[in-house]
């Protein structure tokens, strides 16, 4: 299957969109399935620093370790899960519009299945995701654009 990809337009630079999109803790301020993030290890956020990801799945919470793929600021990230049933892959696209007082975001989504994660993608995660992805976006949006990003 393709991956789940959605864009938005915000009235703020690459570089505050990227500072704020790509910082682990600011992760359950705006995506709705996201409960906690705890960084692995004492390095600073680049290609190959981890993440223990925390969310929730109808009432379940599940644990997942993210690792940084590649880094490109203020341009793009690309994130992947390394383990459980249901392992994520994340790439984000920033590109300036309005001469880069405004940033086009875009971000795709894609999912592998281990175990019983094979099951849970197809029936539950995706369907799930297509329908989260557009208010995460849109709450991004608010918070970046009111002003109320930390």
């Amino acid at each position: 299957m393709s991956a789940i990809k959605e864009s938005i337009d915000i009235s703020r630079s690459p570089e505050e969109v990227f500072s704020y999109v790509t910082d682990p803790s600011h992760l359950p301020e705006w995506q709705e399935s996201a409960v906690s993030v705890r960084p692995l290890g004492d390095v600073p956020l680049g290609v190959g620093s981890k993440v223990a990801v925390t969310r929730r799945m109808g009432r379940r919470e599940m644990v997942t370790t993210m690792q940084v793929i590649d880094m490109d600021p203020p341009r793009s990230w690309h994130i992947h899960g390394i383990d459980g049933p249901v392992r994520g892959d994340v790439q984000g696209r920033i590109e300036p519009i309005d001469d880069g007082t405004h940033s086009r975001l875009t971000i795709s989504l894609d999912f592998e299945g281990h175990g019983m994660g094979k099951m849970l993608v197809p029936l539950v995660v995706r369907p799930a995701t297509r329908k989260e992805l557009p208010r995460n976006e849109q709450n991004l949006k608010g918070i970046l654009e009111s002003g109320a990003a930390r």
